[in-house]
């Protein structure tokens, strides 16, 4: 098996399973993109196995801590393993997440179940050139009825490898209706945002919707009105979802309809909408705000905390004394801290006491390990507004 020689200093030691170019001190056996490597220290210690791709800067990522490949059995008992632990979790492993990349020990790994049916993708090199065996393993633990892959993203042109999207085992469903907690969701496998659906909120949806009774509530950047539906069913006296894209607010308007939630939808840019509400003087019991990433990279993480600041502020003036603010963050650029930072600034801009009444996380399906920041991501808060001292 090749072999590369890594840093003394380098993140490997200290927990991560990631390996930079620059981490890289040598390299034996001639290794091949796609193949897999023993990784060594200094002194030659075996510290694991990894797979190796040069094109991409995390040239190597680390996936058993033994000499091991992949092949078929190898692949079968990850999958079994991950369905294991979300089953433990008490996850629906219906509708869920099954494979979360390093979370998993499958590096570039994510495998999504609606269902009978399962969206793949393989991110990176090594995965990529081994899907076959992917698709075999899926079929012997799972027998799903089809198999899509979703093969996009900037991860995947950083491995060198094609943007590709289809049906690659069994049959193509239809766009369909998919329940959780009484809410209903319509999902497209192969031309919907993310696989279908943010599988990464579904609990938060019924944990914040625990806030909404009886409140006039606000659901900004609503997408499929996930929030929206769960506070009207949960008992909100009024709701109000909004989002940019007129699309998404079709789609939550067939959802809410077939749930029986009762929302108003409105198509609108959710800053200006903000906006223009706080600027008019009007007040809501509960606002929501889960916009999407407001950034892909370090480098705009200041532009993206101005615009959280900016929600943060407007939401807060229209919030009377009891009202609440729900807001998360899906960036893992901007740190729990940092997007904590945004609300108490705006706090102190808006003459607001907060108390804080709930803190929200990722779901179970997307597993957060600790010696890797990257796989806690999705950060958010309720904050009840109290009366002036």
């Amino acid at each position: 098996m090749p072999a590369l020689s890594i840093q003394p200093r380098a993140r490997l030691f200290h927990g991560h399973v990631w390996v930079y170019a620059t981490e890289i001190k040598a390299r034996f056996g001639n290794p091949q993109p796609g193949d897999v490597v023993q990784l060594q220290d200094a002194r030659g210690k075996p510290l694991g196995s990894a797979i190796y791709n040069p094109q991409s800067q995390i040239s190597a990522r680390l996936f058993s801590y033994r000499r091991q490949d992949l092949d078929l059995d190898f692949f079968t008992r990850r999958v079994e393993r991950a369905l294991r632990t979300r089953e433990a979790a008490g996850v629906d492993t219906q509708l869920c997440r099954l494979v979360w990349s390093e979370s998993d020990g499958l590096p570039g790994v994510i495998v999504d179940r609606y269902g009978d049916y399962l969206v793949l993708q393989t991110l990176t090199l090594a995965m990529a050139q081994r899907q076959e065996l992917i698709v075999q393993a899926l079929v012997q633990v799972l027998a799903p009825k089809g198999i899509i892959q979703r093969n996009e993203g900037n991860v995947r042109k950083a491995e060198g490898l094609d943007q590709v999207k289809g049906l690659i085992w069994g049959e193509l469903p239809e766009p369909y209706v998919v329940r959780h907690g009484g809410s209903a969701f319509h999902v497209d496998l192969l031309e919907g945002q993310k696989t279908g659906l943010y599988l990464d909120q579904l609990d938060n949806y019924q944990q914040v919707a625990a806030l909404a009774r009886g409140r006039r509530v606000l659901d900004c950047f609503t997408n499929q009105g996930g929030f929206a539906q769960a506070c009207a069913l949960a008992g909100a006296a009024e709701v109000t979802a909004v989002d940019v894209s007129e699309s998404a607010i079709m789609t939550a308007g067939r959802n809410a309809e077939i749930s029986g939630a009762q929302v108003r939808f409105l198509a609108a840019n959710c800053f200006d909408y903000l906006k223009q509400q706080e600027s008019s003087g009007v007040t809501h019991d509960l606002i929501i705000l889960d916009p999407p990433s407001f950034t892909k990279t370090k480098a705009s993480v200041k532009d993206a905390m101005r615009g959280y600041k900016e929600i943060h502020l407007r939401a807060m003036k229209m919030l009377p004394p009891g009202g609440i603010l729900a807001t998360f963050s899906c960036s893992h650029h901007v740190s729990r801290g940092e997007f904590h930072a945004s609300i108490e600034d705006a706090a102190v801009d808006a003459r607001k006491t907060l108390r804080r009444v709930a803190t929200y996380s990722q779901r179970p399906d997307h597993p957060i390990l600790a010696t890797i920041p990257e796989t806690e991501y999705l950060t958010g808060y309720a904050y009840e507004v109290i009366a002036s001292w």
